[in-house]
């Protein structure tokens, strides 16, 4: 094999996995004009198709899956070792990419790396936030961020985050105007604003839990967002009752520009756990991670 072939077979795994050439381009550091002509130009020395082209996707042959799942745990394992070559430096150094919420992101994570990496210049972090259930094998993370109770059991799961709760809030001015809830049924009289996930394109059946009993409600109303922040500034500007994390509007409600709602049927949930593939080896900068996420004697 050539050494051009090495490049070309890396080139076609990042190809497989974004199914865009786009996207994968952008991360190549190339063009999409030549991404396309070294993937055609390595099709035609194997004398295979490798990848089926459309105007609006790309995904790979029989042939090209077949060499994807062949070639990508090798990578893997190459890149591994030599990421892990790195604790031989005086510092540690390499890259972690982390996919998780922008809620884990605003109250977890980042406020946890953010006086910790300065000391580890070396250790590059790319913290990948879309609220989306993302597969960290597939799309090559090195972590995730999930609640506990939502963790595949085949992962390694360590606590960084206390547990959290889920409340209804909704500005002074809409309570006097359309009346408070007593109950999460009521809420479907309410305007309510919705927040889609981006994983099933569904929207969020608020959950609601007091004394073992346990509600969904389907709600409606004007606005729909796909992250949380922007739901706290619509409930703020009047626009309807949002369902929130508790620790994002404390402030507004300590202050009285929000006001809580239904407070004795907000559960509470599994704090955030990071979570890795179990048999991925140790890095020196992802444990300089997992040391500044990780609670102390948490179970």
């Amino acid at each position: 094999m050539q050494r051009e072939d090495i490049k070309d077979l890396l080139w076609f795994l990042e190809v497989a996995s974004e199914r865009n050439f786009t996207k994968a381009a952008a991360k190549l550091g190339t063009s999409q004009s030549t991404l396309s002509h070294t993937i055609k130009q390595l099709e035609a020395r194997l004398g295979v198709r490798l990848l089926t082209r459309t105007t609006r996707s790309v995904a790979p042959t029989e042939a090209g899956a077949r060499l994807f799942h062949s070639l990508a745990p090798r990578i893997e394992q190459i890149e591994a070792d030599v990421a892990s070559l790195v604790a031989f430096r005086d510092k540690p150094a390499g890259s972690v990419r982390i996919t998780l919420s922008d809620h884990a992101l605003r109250t977890t994570v980042w406020p946890k790396l953010k006086p910790v990496l300065r000391d580890y210049p070396d250790v590059r972090v790319e913290l990948h936030s879309d609220n989306s259930m993302r597969n960290i094998v597939e799309e090559h993370f090195d972590a995730g961020v999930r609640l506990g109770e939502s963790i595949d059991k085949d992962m390694i799961a360590i606590r960084i985050g206390e547990d959290w709760r889920l409340v209804a809030v909704a500005s002074p001015d809409y309570v006097r105007r359309r009346g408070a809830p007593e109950a999460p049924r009521e809420l479907v009289h309410h305007l309510c604003i919705n927040l889609r996930q981006p994983t099933i394109g569904g929207l969020y059946a608020w959950e609601f839990a007091r004394e073992g009993r346990e509600l969904r409600v389907r709600v409606d109303g004007q606005l729909t967002f796909n992250s949380t922040l922007p739901i706290i500034d619509a409930a703020l500007s009047g626009y309807g009752i949002a369902y929130v994390p508790e620790n994002l509007v404390r402030d507004h409600i300590a202050e009285e520009r929000l006001t809580l709602l239904l407070d004795e049927w907000s559960p509470r949930f599994s704090g955030y756990h990071l979570y890795y593939p179990s048999r991925r080896q140790m890095s020196p900068a992802f444990a300089v991670v997992i040391e500044a996420l990780r609670i102390r004697n948490a179970s």
